[in-house]
This record gives structure tokens, C-alpha cells and sequence, in this order.
């Protein structure tokens, strides 16, 4: 163990590449010294943990922690950790490249829903050639006679429903607290939850993972849901009552799921959403936090809490985002 009683920070990572992210730091003049989780010099100098899923019991081994910085938008690879040290704040990544992400992995599936084309995938691996799957000719509907449900209007949702917008899309957003957003029809509450499933011909989901959200996406709501409606979950598979969505799909009442995450990631060879007809299944890539983007991130939010100033993107454990 060093004499040195200098602070340090601790990059701790089992998922992303740590090797790539401390690179990045370094080259971008990180403030304090930089050390590679588990080849910490002394637990005692640790006053900042950079994490991506760190290992259960890890931050609670740092008597001196100040603040963990998520590599993340979500916590919940923190949090899951029964030890993680709440009275400390732990700041979720908020960065450009994560938000034009999900911006642009969001208005490519509604477009791709709308214009139908998963029924056009369909077609081609069977060799079937219809033009009327959309409807008649001269009727199909536009994007200004498409209704947006967007469940979730932090950050991600509000830029992505604002992009939805722009791109002629009626949007209509929910979430638990009113809010005002330009081109967003916003509503609040139950009845404001009720409204927005009612209208919505594609649901998109961006709701944080609280207790409150788990399961929010169940046969209940589903039922509330136009027939032949889409759902697009790009926030957490915990979100989805799973055997109420298939049944959904299997009925005829819903007409389609386009889905990133998933309760087990990665997805069991098993679990029928593979091979379902009506599902589109992509490997939780709807917006992964970029490096370019994120370091300059990691050393801006440093830097204020170094100064005393409390960054961008607190999660709230009582709100539970």
C-alpha cells in the first residue's frame, strides 16, 4: 500500500471496456489520477467510482467515496447492489451521443412501423408479393395521421418525441409529473396515462425503472390500446408483462412489438420472441453511451463535484430516477 493519501478515481467496469474508456480519459487531462478496478493502489484514496455494472460490494469498500458516476443512462446495474452507498450521489450519464442515439434508433422504428415494413420482411422470406398490406391505393395513411404514444419524457423521450414530431407524427407524451414540451401533446397521471394508450397506434416506452413503472405494460394496457397497435420498449424488459404481450400478439390485438431489452439479457435461445412472427428483436442497441461523447462527460461531471456543484443527472432514490 502507498504512503499517498492523494484522492483518486476508480474505474470499475465488467461490461463496457475499461482499458477503451481510461484511453479516453487520460487523453482528455483527467483532473486526478485514473486506476483500473481491481488494480486500486489503496481503497482509502478512492473519492470518485466511474462504473458500468460494477461488482456487488465493490463501492462499499471505498471509505472515502464522494460520488459514483454511472457510464450509463440507467442505474440499476448500481443499485442492484443491496450495499451501494445511497447517501452518496451517484450521477447518471447524460450525454449528446447516448440522446442523438436513441433519438435516431426511436424514429427509425416508428417509421419502419408505420410504413409497415417488418409485414414486408415477412413477405419477402416466404416469396409473397402484396401491395395492399398498407391499404388501398391513394389511402394509406401519412405520418400526420399517425398517432405516437411516447410512456417517459425524460431527456431521451422528450428529444425523441420532439424528433417524432418534426417528422409530422401527431405525439402524445405521458409521465408522472405534468410537464410542457413543444410539439408534445403532454399528459400526467392516471387518467392522462389512460388518454395517451387510447389514441396511440405505436407506444413507445422510455419510462424509468422504479416500482412503480414494473409491469406498467400489461394486459391491462395493452387492452387500452387501439386494435392493430404497435409497442416499442427501449427502456427496460421489466416494463413488460411478457406472457401478456405475447397473448396480445397471438390474439390479433396488438400487431406488432418491436423490442431492445428484455428481463435476461442475453436473451435465453429459448424465449419465444426469436421466432414470433409478430416481433422484431434487436440486442439492447437503441443507444449505448458513445466514448467521443461520454468522456468529455465523465471529466465535466468530475470537475463539478470537485467544485462543489452538483451535475447534470442526480438520480433521486426516492423518485427512483
Amino acid at each position: 500500500m502507498s504512503n499517498d493519501t492523494s484522492p483518486v478515481a476508480a474505474l470499475i467496469s465488467t461490461s463496457d471496456s475499461a482499458d477503451a474508456w481510461a484511453a479516453a480519459l487520460k487523453a482528455l487531462e483527467f483532473p486526478i489520477p485514473l486506476e483500473i478496478w481491481p488494480n486500486i493502489s489503496d481503497p482509502a484514496r478512492v473519492a470518485y467510482a466511474i462504473v458500468a455494472k460494477p461488482p456487488p460490494g465493490v463501492l462499499a469498500g471505498f471509505p472515502n467515496l464522494k460520488a459514483t458516476l454511472s457510464l450509463w443512462a440507467g442505474v440499476d446495474h448500481v443499485t442492484i447492489d443491496p450495499d451501494w452507498p445511497a447517501h452518496l450521489p451517484l450521477i447518471r450519464m447524460v450525454e449528446d451521443g447516448m440522446t442523438a442515439g436513441m433519438r435516431e434508433f426511436v424514429l427509425a422504428q416508428v417509421l419502419a412501423t408505420h410504413l409497415q415494413l417488418p409485414d414486408f420482411t415477412r413477405q419477402q422470406q416466404v416469396s409473397h408479393w402484396d401491395d395492399h398490406i398498407r391499404g388501398d391505393y391513394g389511402m394509406e395513411p401519412l405520418t400526420d395521421q399517425r398517432t405516437v404514444g411516447m410512456l417517459g419524457l425524460g431527456v431521451l423521450g422528450s428529444v425523441s418525441g420532439k424528433a417524432l414530431a418534426l417528422n409530422g407524427f401527431k405525439v402524445m407524451g405521458w409521465s408522472r409529473s405534468a410537464k410542457t414540451i413543444d410539439g408534445i401533446d403532454c399528459r400526467h397521471g392516471a387518467e392522462g396515462l389512460n388518454a395517451v394508450l387510447a389514441e396511440s397506434e405505436i407506444v413507445v416506452n422510455l419510462l424509468p425503472s422504479t416500482p412503480e413503472t414494473a409491469n406498467i405494460l400489461n394486459a391491462e394496457t395493452f387492452a387500452r390500446m387501439p386494435k392493430g397497435a404497435w409497442v416499442i420498449n427501449v427502456a427496460r424488459g421489466e416494463h413488460v408483462d411478457d406472457a401478456a404481450l405475447l397473448a396480445a400478439l397471438d390474439s390479433g390485438h396488438l400487431a406488432g412489438a418491436v423490442l431492445d431489452v428484455f428481463r435476461t439479457e442475453p436473451l435465453p435461445k429459448e424465449n419465444p420472441y426469436w421466432t414470433h412472427p409478430k416481433v422484431t428483436v434487436t440486442p439492447h442497441i437503441a443507444s449505448t453511451t458513445r466514448i467521443r461523447t461520454g468522456a468529455p462527460k465523465i471529466v465535466a461531471n468530475l470537475l463539478n463535484l470537485e467544485a462543489g456543484e452538483m451535475p447534470e443527472g442526480r438520480f433521486d432514490v426516492d423518485r427512483g430516477y
